[in-house]
């Protein structure tokens, strides 16, 4: 039987795949013919192909890329193609991979939307690869920075309760979400202080923004992003709070840990003086009405860009002021103190201009300047009318109230919805993504994509029986029963991904019970 194999092999006949040495995953796709590969593209829109030499050469990739598959199922396909195959060299060529150069065995390629993206030159590993599957356009993973070498990277709860027991050094833990822009901005400094402090101080990231970490961020007090927490011998101290440091701050600090010193109470505005007019619940009808023209800034005590804009605010009160042919003036409201005011105008973000000609509240621009707000108040004029609303635009997304909510989500059998905020930032920048996500199953009867208002009183009620928590949180609803909490991508390919899984799953089904009959 050997010398029969022996004389197939010198005769040059090609073995079947299944006589192959090398294991490969049934999640693994393996392909050789260039038209295969073509209709793969084109109805798989987030592809990693694994180009390989030989076998051999794709062996140990393919063991990792078989763990790969596993965890990005239904969100992404891995291919192999040997390009050692004389079947499968066509297809090499045709794809333009060169592995001719003696220490290029392999090349991983990825393909979104049918179209060539990048060749991935991330680390090759597991945690790597998936995060780029689940976002291949998003920023690599932190512990991928090289100088982030000495931070150390901790991955799961387990993970970071070992190292509480286990490091006998100071620690200095960094809660993180990769999409923070602050987080972004200190994540330099930070390693570089972990470097200069190696050996002495511990310096640890780990992103709990996923739900999974609901205890960690509940157990420190994780309200923002980053949160920055000082332990000794595994015991939380205190919080470092100086979230503008340099590398040399956050080193110089750490030879004499202190906790943050409490901050002596500002003046308030109101009590400063000056030309600016400090209105409150109580006054605030009659001086609009006394006064013609009244450009009002809503702002709190704490928040950063009102205290940017308030000298500039201050110093156009004092020229429009001294200003006879004027009759404008400039207006301020703590809303922080005067609740009802700030709810009568919808107040969620700050600092916020409203202006009011002969009682009746007007639009008005962007102003954020002195030499703006002098030019405004002095020619005031109509700006373009607002962008409509996301519901008040013509898209396949279904937005859903109170009343309705129970008896559209009985009518559809997967229904994934979206519960925000008008004025939240992160809702602001999925909105694009969950509308073309709407729009690509809009054919398909049986799937919705819905969005909820919770800041509109008839949906206040609902969202809190639905426990929505934060801007933005994802259900799916079958036949109006919720089943569970999107934790994915926040983009178009994620959502999309995520419904088409489902559909695939009920042509399954549908098969097997056709099998059946």
């Amino acid at each position: 039987m050997a010398r029969a194999w022996g004389l197939l092999l010198a005769i040059g006949v090609v073995l079947p795949t299944w006589l192959s040495s090398t294991k490969v995953s049934s999640l693994i796709e393996r392909i050789s013919d260039p038209k295969d590969l073509k209709k793969l593209l084109r109805t798989r829109n987030n592809v990693l192909v694994l180009y390989s030499e030989s076998e051999v050469a794709a062996e140990s990739h393919l063991k990792l890329l078989s763990t790969v598959a596993q965890a990005v199922k239904g969100q992404g396909t891995i291919c192999w193609v040997d390009c050692g195959d004389a079947e499968s060299r066509k297809l090499c060529k045709k794809m333009k991979v060169d592995l001719s150069p003696k220490d290029k065995k392999i090349e991983l390629f990825h393909y979104h939307d049918g179209a060539f993206h990048m060749q991935y030159d991330r680390a090759v590993t597991l945690k790597s690869i998936v995060a780029f599957l689940k976002d291949p356009k998003g920023p690599p993973l932190w512990e991928e920075d090289p100088g982030a070498k000495d931070v150390v990277h901790i991955d799961s709860e387990k993970d970071f309760r070992r190292l509480l027991k286990r490091e006998e050094k100071p620690l200095l833990m960094m809660f993180y979400a990769p999409w923070c822009s602050m987080c972004k901005r200190i994540m330099p400094h930070f390693q570089k202080a972990a470097t200069q402090v190696r050996g002495h101080i511990v310096l640890a990231g780990m992103n709990v923004y996923p739900s999974e970490f609901e205890n960690i961020k509940e157990e420190y007090n994780v309200r923002g992003y980053p949160t920055i927490c000082y332990f000794e011998k595994g015991r939380f101290l205190f919080p470092y709070e100086n979230y503008g440091s340099t590398a040399e701050d956050i080193v110089e600090w750490l030879k004499n840990p202190l906790p943050p010193q409490p901050q002596v109470p500002e003046t308030p505005w109101a009590d400063e003086g000056g030309s600016v007019y400090h209105l409150t619940d109580e006054d605030f009808d009659q001086f609009v009405k006394e006064h013609s023209s009244v450009l009002v800034m809503f702002h709190a005590p704490w928040c950063g860009h009102c205290k940017k804009m308030k000298p500039e605010f201050e110093s156009a009160a004092e020229v429009l002021h001294g200003d006879a042919e004027s009759s404008g003036v400039l207006a301020a409201v703590d809303a922080t103190v005067n609740e009802a005011l700030a709810g009568r105008f919808h107040i969620s973000a700050f600092p916020t201009l409203k202006y009011f000609k002969n009682g009746e509240q007007q639009a008005v621009p962007a102003l954020r300047t002195k030499k703006k707000f002098i030019e405004w108040m002095q020619n005031p004029e109509a700006p373009p009318p607002p962008e409509p609303t996301w519901e008040e635009q013509q898209t396949t997304v279904l937005h859903l109230v109170g009343d309705n909510f129970r008896d559209t989500l009985k009518k559809k059998k997967h229904t994934l919805v979206m519960f925000y905020a008008p004025w939240c930032p992160h809702c602001k920048k999925v909105i694009p993504h969950f509308t073309a996500t709407a729009d690509a199953f809009k054919e398909d009867r049986k799937i919705a994509c819905a969005a909820v208002d919770c800041v509109k009183d008839k949906n206040q009620d609902l969202c809190q029986q639905e426990a929505v928590k934060a801007y933005p949180t994802f259900h799916y609803y079958h036949y109006g029963k919720l089943v569970e909490k999107y934790e994915s991508d926040r983009t178009e390919l994620g959502f999309t991904s995520f419904i088409r899984t489902l559909r695939e799953g009920d042509l399954k089904r549908l098969e097997k019970r056709r099998e059946e009959l």
